[in-house]
């Protein structure tokens, strides 16, 4: 991680490392988590609003 090995001259340099790493984190790397299955963070939130505007269909309904 750059964070542990860059020392970083402004605030502005810190933060574009740190939004590019956000993106990978929630895009692009997967997890083992119990919720997550292999899937990115993002698309397990993804799949988990579907299920619950399912949910508040069949309520609705």
């Amino acid at each position: 991680m750059a964070f542990r090995r860059k020392i970083y001259q402004s605030i502005e340099e810190l933060q574009h490392d740190l939004d590019e790493w956000m993106v990978y984190y929630n895009s692009t790397r997967t997890h083992q988590g119990k919720m997550c299955c292999e899937r990115t963070p993002m698309q397990t939130l993804i799949d988990a609003k579907e299920v619950w505007d399912d949910k508040i269909t069949a309520l609705n309904n």
